[in-house]
């Protein structure tokens, strides 16, 4: 009997929203987030292919945050991975740290 209720069941599509916010060092000019954005729609990788968001995965900014919302898995690990490539690729890694605020977003 179980296995034919979780056939009428649609599987929910979870949707997780990172928010990755570079107040400070736009602010103090050392960082564009215009090209910080750029650099994650280029870099980001979905079933293994850098660059090809598709319908899964969409990237935005508000001011000065950038907003990266999947309904695939993703991990909180990758965005941060991908955040200090960029900070060493324009070589503020040593001075900028980066910090995560909760442990689930």
């Amino acid at each position: 009997m179980s296995a034919r209720k979780g056939a009428h069941q649609k599987a929910k599509k979870k949707t997780k929203t990172f928010v990755i916010d570079c107040a400070r060092p736009v602010d103090d000019k050392i960082m564009e987030i215009g090209s910080f954005e750029k650099f994650l729609k280029d870099r980001l990788k979905v079933n293994g292919k850098a660059g090809v968001l598709g319908d899964a995965v969409s990237i935005s900014r508000e001011k000065s945050r950038v907003l990266v919302t999947s309904e695939i898995d993703m991990s909180k690990r990758y965005l941060k991975y991908l955040t200090k490539k960029y900070l060493k690729k324009h070589n503020v890694r040593d001075w900028l740290r980066v910090v995560a605020s909760n442990k689930d977003r």
